[in-house]
């Protein structure tokens, strides 16, 4: 395929689609809003276009997304379908017949000769063409996410030109073409720019494919909540309303609608929430024979720890275990930008977002796995916390701030404000270790509500309010 190694992305992505025929989309297994969102998405649009695609994902797609539309297109298995060549050199010997034989799960191809032999070097394998000649892979931070998708036709992925829209800081930018933006609150907030500069001047938007990208917004926002929320995510949100995007089924269908089975599930996951008001770690967990006594499914346990985030009070991490037959999985969430939450999931090999992330663990004993996960973050806290507390229990940026605010004893002019020192309410709670005090700021300072302001900010504020003391 012909593209102009000077473009840019967006623009080597619409050389690429124009070129291509038939299309491979693809998402990571476990499904989720966002990537399922977006698949159908891109789906419908190619149709509009003229281009042949076909949907698949490695797993089932969850009952949840069930009224999304097209979604009974998605497949659950692929083959690229690559006949097998094999090449004999005749140049020295002719052949006389060419018949096969099979024996039990084998087949001999057999050739014999008119005279004389073959060697091993005169036969050579190759594959055929395959049927497609482009894939999407979305929402995907490294290929093997897509599962047997990818292992099993690893060869085909690897001739066949790839396009990688994501939004994962831990993108590997596997693509032939990549367009990675971490700071997008979601794959599905990406894609409009896809589709506006393939379309150029055409408006091909519509109702189902606005729905499909705004379910994927939503449900990697946590309906706006989430900190990845941006301003630009709710402009993109706003368009799509705009061309018919409709918001209220998403809401209806996904937050308000809850089997028996699910409601089941997160009650046996809300009796087991464990707590350490040490370092601030909330979790709980997900066994197998949770998910048997409550008739529930794996898919059920999503937006629990959402949950948790919103309503465990004086958390900073939140995590959440899923045992499944040979492996524990586990979800983070931090409650500020200032705690990684992939520093703690690199400590097992896992990835995400700065607030949002995940690990995997080889093990079949959730209890063990549980443990020794703990004592870990509790290491990771105990090096974050120390590099806030290393003066006898008081935080470094309490000491900071003593340093630079001025502490005024002396009596002063009625038109001035008395200087902010020790007895101050700020001071006050930093030295009771509250190292991130809340002010609720308006959306015009960050395009988002509920943001929890750094100590710098304070300390800025504090020196402001000083200097006009001084003055």
């Amino acid at each position: 395929m012909k593209m102009s190694d000077n473009s840019s992305p967006l623009e080597q992505i619409r050389q690429i689609t124009e070129q291509s025929k038939k299309i491979l989309i693809a998402t990571h297994r476990k499904p989720d809003g966002d990537g399922i969102g977006s698949a159908l998405a891109l789906f419908r649009f190619l149709q509009k276009i003229g281009k042949t695609a076909t949907l698949v994902c490695g797993d089932p797609i969850p009952d949840v997304y069930e009224f999304l539309p097209q979604v009974d297109q998605f497949e659950q298995s692929f083959s690229a379908n690559r006949d097998l060549i094999l090449t004999l050199d005749c140049a020295k010997t002719e052949v006389s017949k060419l018949k096969y034989s099979l024996d039990g799960d084998k087949m001999n191809i057999i050739i014999t000769p008119k005279r004389g032999g073959f060697l091993k070097e005169d036969v050579k394998f190759s594959y055929g063409e395959s049927e497609y000649d482009l894939i999407f892979v979305l929402d995907v931070a490294d290929l093997p996410q897509l599962g047997e998708v990818y292992t099993e036709n690893v060869d085909f992925f690897y001739h066949t030109p790839v396009i990688n829209i994501d939004h994962h800081i831990s993108n590997t930018k596997f693509g032939k073409v990549n367009y990675v933006d971490p700071s997008a609150s979601s794959t599905a907030e990406i894609m409009p720019r896809i589709f506006e500069n393939i379309s150029k001047d055409k408006d091909l938007m519509d109702p189902d494919i606005a729905t499909a990208l705004l379910t994927g917004i939503i449900t990697d926002t946590g309906s706006f909540q989430n900190p990845n929320t941006s301003p630009l995510s709710f402009e993109v949100a706003a368009d799509l309303l705009e061309v018919g995007g409709r918001q209220q089924e998403i809401i209806r269908k996904i937050y308000k609608t809850k089997r028996l089975s699910t409601l089941k599930l997160w009650g046996k996951i809300l009796s087991k929430i464990h707590y350490d008001n040490t370092y601030k770690i909330v979790w709980s967990s997900i066994s197998k024979d949770d998910l048997l006594s409550s008739g529930a499914n794996q898919d059920e346990s999503g937006g629990i720890i959402d949950e948790l985030l919103s309503n465990a009070p004086d958390s900073e991490i939140i995590l959440l275990f899923k045992e499944f037959e040979d492996v524990i999985s586990c979800s983070v969430r931090t409650t500020s930008p200032a705690i990684d939450a992939t520093q703690i999931a690199k400590i097992f090999d896992g990835g995400g977002h700065v607030q949002a992330a995940g690990f995997k663990i080889q093990s079949t004993d959730l209890g063990e796995v549980e443990t020794r996960v703990i004592r870990a973050i509790k290491d990771f806290q105990d090096k974050r916390l120390h590099k806030i507390h290393p003066q006898e229990g008081i935080p470094e940026k309490t000491q900071k701030i003593e340093k630079e605010i001025i502490i005024n004893n002396n009596p002063r002019p009625e038109n001035k404000k008395p200087a902010i020192g020790a007895n101050h309410p700020i001071v006050q709670n930093l030295q009771n270790g509250d190292t991130e005090p809340t002010r609720p700021l308006s959306t015009a300072e960050f395009g988002v509500t509920n943001f929890k302001p750094t100590i710098t900010d304070e300390v800025t504020k504090l020196g402001k309010e000083q200097t006009q003391n001084q003055k």
